[in-house]
């Protein structure tokens, strides 16, 4: 038996509804068509009037959850494409973020994003919004790369007071399993040594980090033993870790999938050259996906985005360094 990204995700969600009464999911399509991607399959017809269909307006959507987490309520909102939330724009950044700061108010929604590119997406199907949302104050931005993040992650979101942005990553939804839901995790706010080794340093978030992985497996084959680190959370970002690893291995790249400018991988390395420029033997090296809107033919989207491959080339001219 095994368990996919996108089923630990409905696990997470019927487990919260289950758990607490004040839970609901509201999004378009989330009731008996079981939302765009089936996250919510079912769940309409196992908790009548608490898995709710919404407008086709996600500034409405948005501002009917902050009423409802006003009144003690615990929202879920699924977007049906993370590109989608910038509709309601407005609502997440002025009204969400800045409530608690406004008034003394809790605003405990959990803000689902089914994030990054696959085959076909095209620019707004594709896009990557963890570092937008991370420039504003009053916002956790998490950001999942393993099954066993996907759930555990989902219900710590549920437990803070805080609106939650959570960027699922589409790509791996039914392409990633694990054996079984997790019984412990990480807590949201701290990062996780994914691979352990000496020479340098990979910083990576969400989708990227399997890109990270089978890159470093490679340079294996050169004799460089590669450090990878899952950030987990882009917002709070667990500086520490990554600044014991550069002081083990002394070089960082920074890989995402996201645009370059102001990027996860910008933030991390102005940190790391702030805060540990001495731990440095060369000089700190990100890979984006390029700046460009995002194609929708497949071949033009795997150059887009950054590839394993792509990651070693990055990784060896580092190692040069």
């Amino acid at each position: 038996m095994s368990v996919t990204y996108l089923e630990a995700i409905k696990a997470a969600q019927d487990k919260a509804l289950a758990d607490d009464h004040r839970v609901f999911i509201y999004g378009q399509d989330v009731g008996n068509f079981g939302g765009a991607f089936k996250a919510t399959e079912g769940l309409a017809q196992k908790y009548p009037g608490r898995v709710l269909d919404s407008p086709l307006s996600e500034d409405a959507i948005m501002g009917m959850a902050i009423g409802a987490a006003i009144e003690g309520a615990r929202p879920i909102v699924e977007m049906q494409f993370a590109d989608f939330s910038t509709c309601g724009l407005n609502q997440i950044i002025n009204h969400a973020a800045t409530l608690y700061y406004r008034t003394g108010v809790n605003c405990p929604i959990v803000v689902r994003l089914p994030s990054g590119g696959t085959p076909g997406g095209g620019p707004f199907h594709s896009q990557s919004m963890e570092a937008l949302y991370a420039h504003y104050p009053g916002l956790f931005v998490v950001t999942p790369a393993t099954v066993e993040d996907a759930y555990s992650m989902l219900l710590g979101a549920l437990e803070i007071e805080d609106p939650v942005i959570f960027c699922e990553h589409k790509f791996l939804y039914n392409h990633l399993k694990a054996d079984s839901l997790p019984t412990e995790s990480l807590p949201i706010g701290k990062a996780r040594i994914a691979r352990p080794g000496r020479d340098a340093t990979i910083v990576t978030h969400s989708a990227m980090l399997h890109e990270a992985l089978a890159a470093a497996e490679e340079i294996a084959a050169d004799g460089f033993q590669v450090e990878v680190v899952d950030l987990r959370s882009v917002k709070p970002l667990d500086t520490d870790t990554v600044l014991a690893s550069v002081a083990r291995t002394g070089r960082l790249l920074c890989v995402s999938e996201a645009f370059p400018w102001g990027s996860v991988c910008a933030e991390v390395i102005a940190r790391v050259t702030a805060e540990g420029f001495g731990l440095l033997d060369a000089a700190p090296q990100r890979l984006n996906a390029k700046d460009t809107p995002i194609p929708y033919h497949p071949a033009l989207w795997g150059t887009h985005r950054p590839t394993a491959s792509a990651v070693a080339s990055a990784a060896r001219q580092l190692l040069k360094g």
